[in-house]
């Protein structure tokens, strides 16, 4: 039995939608699930009776309106479904980093006062119980994954089919079932609070940021018409359901256009299956860009000379003239030619192994990405573009709109959003997304958003004389060094990670001498260089510190020094010394959070003794580290680490405290 949605129902929720979307793409694929090898489909009118009967099954083993309910776990179908279900009892979706450990969980549950969650399996079931006294609102946990769970104790723990056959067995009992559901459903409206997604706290405590109906539909759409997005669209939804940008691009983008979303079998499959899908609209941020290119340049290294020799050349041809193709500019026919066959040679086979064959829109956001690696992407033809947003913002503040796209912009205000510059520089914006506010915190949304709607992003940045908007760093983070040159550690690690041997950099100079960084080596890269080169290593440890490694990095900080040394602003903040990290930076340690984003603070309060050996000359300094392994147990790694200094340009060099004897 297929309801039909209302004539002059107004579209102001993701439940309503679904119900449209069952009578206007009832056949079309809704949702792709790679399980055992095998891709599995839902379409629209499949998608809204597994949607009703888990959201009837919730109301009757208790779930009322108002209340919080956590999803916890990877992308599958079941926690996508659980958002709908959960939105069309007048419930608020809490979605959970799956990585968290047990505290941090406990920490969004409390405060968040959830009193139900959706798991993935066993692992988060066992998280979930662990914290169960601190988090005294939590009464009921609904799991998908049965693996492991037959044993346990299920007065408060139901499987996933377990509540959709209580919904199915309360629809066969009473006609009124589904219609009581719809009803359910209509009463929802756009100002309701649609879920509240935690930030990553990267300063502090994450803050849940309520975010309404209106805003998350709103944004969604103007999303939509910007891009051109219909239901002909495939994505596939591989990053963590917490994270705002998954919730816009695969679940509420995906409900207003009605295009399919595919969730890949693991974390480790995404690749692969991302190959068999080929998404035509794709999302990613920097660092898996950074890690595609590098997967490729590294099997370059190991083609055969004829092969490497013909991908130089067109990949050389590509940065001539491809982006200019892709964007409609003159280009002469025989440079036209030439790029044709790199196409078929080259470029195509990239895009192929990449899972990019029908790619018509990419965006990557979170941290900026090196011009250089953006060009190569736009060079062989996928058009990647930036855009800036925030959780507050329902992901848009700026994008770039096809033709009028550059490396060095965020791009122009994005269809509903205003955006003004304060007199210190930071970005400011008001837009059809702007939340509702922090949950249970007053204070920080007072602090972060004005009476007025003006929203403050925390970010410094101008607006060009073409309207782009540039982002130099953290309004916070923007600091000068004692010579009076700007300091913004960002630009400055961003120019480094731009090096595929490059995975992390920590800039330092606010209020010192000069700059000075902390690098983090990609294993992947370096450790390929290092099996060609017949290097041994027995840990991340042992190569980071490797002489050849040093060199190596060496002339990556040299080449970036060269290129800040061409920027009038950004001159004084070359690297004057260095250090490659003996340890991975890592979001369990602390260093990182959720996103990857580093916490600044955190790190120069633990590693506060190899920063002064930075700037007094030392040229090594014995540490001692505390790390959590990956079954959870601590342990102490220990390392002598060398400090080197690095060639500037253009500007007299700082002098250099000795280190005392």
């Amino acid at each position: 039995m297929l309801a039909k949605a209302k004539a002059g129902t107004i579209l102001d929720t993701f439940p309503k939608y679904l119900v449209l979307n069952a009578e206007r793409f009832a056949d079309r694929p809704a949702m792709r699930h790679k399980d055992l090898g095998i891709w599995q489909g839902w379409t629209w009118r499949q998608q809204l009776d597994e949607v009703r009967r888990f959201a009837i099954g919730l109301s009757a083993i208790g779930l009322k309106r108002g209340d919080k309910v956590a999803v916890v776990g990877s992308n599958r179908p079941r926690l996508y479904w659980s958002f709908a279900a959960i939105q069309s009892l007048g419930a608020v979706p809490v979605p959970v980093y799956a990585d968290s450990v047990a505290e941090e969980i406990a920490y969004v549950l409390d405060h968040a006062e959830v009193r139900f969650a959706v798991v993935e399996d066993q692992e988060q079931v066992d998280k979930l119980l662990s914290i169960a006294e601190k988090v005294p609102s939590l009464k009921e946990i609904v799991y998908d994954e049965t693996r492991g769970l037959r044993d346990y104790d299920h007065t408060h723990l139901h499987g996933f089919e377990e509540v959709q056959e209580k919904g199915q067995s309360a629809i066969e009992a009473s006609p009124e079932a589904i219609a009581q559901w719809h009803a359910s459903v209509d009463q929802g409206s756009g100002a309701d609070l649609g879920v509240i997604l935690y930030t990553s706290g990267t300063t502090g405590r994450p803050k849940g940021v309520m975010l309404s109906n209106d805003n998350l539909v709103k944004s969604a759409l103007h999303g939509n018409a910007f891009d051109k997005l219909g239901p002909d669209e495939d994505i596939i939804a591989y990053l963590p359901l917490a994270w705002v940008g998954d919730h816009v691009f695969s679940y509420t983008q995906s409900y207003t256009a009605g295009f399919c979303v595919s969730c890949p079998e693991s974390p480790e499959t995404v690749t692969e299956d991302r190959r068999e899908i080929a998404p035509t609209y794709f999302f990613a941020p920097p660092r898996v860009f950074e890690g595609l290119l590098t997967a490729l340049m590294v099997r370059m290294e190991d083609a055969g000379r004829l092969k490497k020799r013909m991908f130089d050349h067109y990949l050389a041809h590509a940065r001539k003239v491809g982006e200019k193709i892709l964007n409609g500019e003159s280009v002469g026919l025989l440079d036209r030619f030439r790029y044709l066959l790199g196409e078929i040679l080259v470029y195509g086979p990239l895009k192929n192994r990449m899972g990019m064959t029908r790619l018509r829109v990419a965006y990557t956001a979170g941290e900026a990405i090196g011009p250089e690696l953006f060009r190569f992407y736009r060079s062989i033809g996928l058009n990647l573009k930036q855009l800036y947003g925030q959780t507050e913002a329902c992901v848009y503040i700026t994008a770039q709109p096809d033709g009028n796209i550059r490396a060095d912009t965020v791009g122009i205000p994005s269809p509903g959003v205003e955006i003004r510059i304060a007199e210190n520089g930071e970005v400011l914006y008001r837009s059809d997304g702007t939340f509702v506010g922090y949950y249970k915190n007053e204070e920080a949304t007072r602090a972060t958003k004005s009476p007025d709607g003006w929203v403050h992003t925390g970010d410094a940045g101008f607006i060009d004389g073409e309207g782009h908007l540039k982002i130099i760093d953290r309004a916070k983070d923007v600091g000068k060094l004692q010579t009076g040159g700007l300091f913004a550690p960002k630009y400055v690690e961003n120019m480094l990670k731009f090096f595929p041997d490059i995975k992390e950099v920590v800039a330092f100079g606010d209020g010192r001498d000069f700059c000075a960084a902390f690098i983090n080596i990609d294993l992947q890269s370096v450790g390929s260089w290092a099996e060609r080169n017949n290097v041994s290593y027995a840990s991340y440890q042992e190569l980071a510190n490797h002489p050849e490694v040093y060199r190596i990095v060496g002339t990556h900080v040299e080449a970036a020094n060269r290129k800040l040394a061409e920027e009038p602003m950004m001159a004084a903040s070359q690297i004057r010394r260095f250090l490659v990290l003996h340890k991975e930076l890592d979001a369990d340690d602390g260093e990182l959070t959720r996103t990857q984003k580093v916490r600044r603070s955190f790190i120069a309060e633990r590693y506060g003794e190899l920063i002064e050996a930075l700037y007094d000359g030392s040229t090594e300094k014995y540490v001692e580290t505390e790390m959590t392994f990956e079954d959870g147990r601590k342990g102490r790694v220990r390392a002598t680490v060398r400090i080197v200094d690095a060639p500037v340009f253009g500007v007299a060099a700082a002098p250099v405290m000795e280190a005392a004897e």
